[in-house]
């Protein structure tokens, strides 16, 4: 039995893994937040420090987790995904700039966590997204201390293959052109909601701020650079 209420019938197959962080005070916050019919919201599971993993919504049902947003054209993605928050307060408890870190017992139960979704609905790594991908313009959770490239290792997630190094600059905020058109259309076969426009708008670098969060996690600015580009490149082959 659900112990939140906030679930509705699934309208779509589980297609994809949505991973959360809670961004509250307190693991017990959250819980209290997701399972409060007011709220309107909810996850399929709750992963807390200590590696506990609660189950608030069973599967087969739409856990309310995932909000507005879109993700390789799908845009009702309570309905084609299974949403895990994990208990971390993210950036509005952030100390001194410092996101707070996930501990290890944590990480653990998520990637058995992953890996058991996974291995159930015959899904790709490629499958396991974060909020951020795909609410580019509201959302930044899991953050950029969640560790995808340790995932991407163990097959629950992707990583770029290029080590190109080089972070000049192909396009400040408002320029266009060829390379902004070929990043978005990248961004875009990735799964990103970019429109091809051939101008790096406003909503292209919130896009490309998701995008570096998630794979560039070291410098995150929105601005395209060879180094972005390269890993747009590299994802697109993977997905």
């Amino acid at each position: 039995m659900s112990e939140s209420p906030n679930h509705d019938e699934r309208l779509e197959p589980v297609r994809f893994v949505v991973l959360h962080y809670t961004g509250m005070e307190s693991g017990e916050a959250a819980r209290e937040r997701l399972c409060d019919g007011e709220a309107k919201v909810s996850a399929h599971y709750l992963v807390w420090e200590d590696g506990r993993v609660e189950t608030l919504v069973e599967e087969d049902r739409r856990a309310w987790h995932a909000g507005v947003g879109e993700w390789q054209g799908v845009r009702d993605l309570n309905s084609a995904s299974i949403g895990v928050e994990i208990v971390n307060g993210g950036h509005d408890f952030a100390v001194d700039g410092v996101l707070p870190p996930f501990p290890e017992a944590q990480i653990v139960a998520v990637e058995r966590l992953v890996a058991d979704i996974l291995s159930r609905y015959e899904l790709p790594g490629s499958a396991v997204i974060g909020h951020s991908d795909l609410a580019s313009d509201r959302k930044q959770d899991p953050g950029e201390h969640f560790p995808w490239q340790r995932l991407a290792e163990a097959g629950l997630s992707v990583w770029p293959d290029a080590d190109e190094a080089d972070i000049r600059v192909i396009a400040d905020a408002d320029q266009g052109g060829r390379e902004v058109s070929l990043a978005q259309r990248g961004l875009a076969e990735i799964g990103y909601a970019v429109e091809v426009s051939g101008r790096l708008d406003k909503a292209t670098r919130l896009v490309l701020a998701a995008f570096q969060r998630r794979f560039r996690p070291e410098r995150i600015d929105g601005l395209l650079d060879v180094q972005t580009m390269a890993r747009i490149s590299s994802l697109v082959e993977k997905m």
